[in-house]
């Protein structure tokens, strides 16, 4: 059976995920993130699309993208995986492929649930037991986001400005929302989207795009039993 188009609509979010082959590791270093984070940076330019967020962990990353039209998405995610790959081929003497197949991804509500993507992106490594806060990991947009710190593949989304009324207290409320955990609920609720291709999005949202694409966008998981906390909590 054929796969359905992605869901992608020029200047929407959308919450992209690339695995390692077998999940297996993607970064054997510090060299290696350094490097994905040049590949992405030049593929951003390329691509003509906006990272928001962003994670990079052992065995994959997210990325909270913009893209700004039907191609940008696709074009980043080639430009992107091919350049790496090739990379490490190079430097670890390698050849055969590196990512899984084909990245998962899901449409962004930015309204509703812009910011609870976003903290879940930056909150991946707290989850995986690397790390006890976000700010004490190196490879992610958390720094940029709370603390101010430099980072070029970042350019702030809309409902982040909202946060305050100048770059300071955007950043102060920011940090603030992960005084809070997120709720179960959403969590599930992404990682659904994600690992089905669907939309992270209200009722009415997602009828509205229904009603554009003129097919379902409330895709279905296959395999395991997906009402299990053990088959939600393997979906990181």
């Amino acid at each position: 059976m054929a796969r359905a188009p992605r869901l992608v609509i020029p200047g929407n979010p959308v919450h992209v995920i690339q695995r390692g082959n077998n999940r297996t590791a993607t970064f054997g270093s510090h060299d290696d993130f350094a490097r994905y984070s040049e590949i992405l940076h030049e593929a951003i330019r390329r691509s003509a699309c906006t990272i928001h967020a962003y994670v990079f962990m052992t065995n994959h990353v997210h990325l909270l993208v913009t893209p700004a039209d039907d191609r940008g998405l696709s074009s980043l995610m080639q430009m992107l995986g091919r350049r790496y790959v090739r990379y490490i081929n190079a430097r670890y003497d390698r050849t055969g492929t590196l990512w899984e197949g084909r990245f998962r991804s899901s449409l962004i509500d930015s309204e509703r649930y812009f910011l609870a993507c976003s903290r879940y992106i930056e909150l991946n490594p707290v989850r995986a037991g690397m790390v006890a806060s976000p700010s004490a990991y190196r490879w992610s947009s958390h720094g940029h986001n709370v603390h101010g710190d430099s980072d070029e593949l970042i350019t702030p989304h809309a409902v982040y400005h909202t946060l305050g009324a100048n770059s300071a207290a955007q950043r102060e409320a920011y940090q603030a929302l992960f005084q809070a955990p997120l709720p179960a609920a959403i969590v599930n609720a992404i990682r659904h989207a994600t690992n089905s291709g669907g939309v992270l999005s209200d009722a009415d949202f997602r009828e509205r795009l229904e009603t554009q694409f003129g097919r379902a966008v409330d895709r279905h998981l296959h395999g395991g039993d997906r009402r299990s906390a053990s088959f939600r909590s393997s979906r990181l």
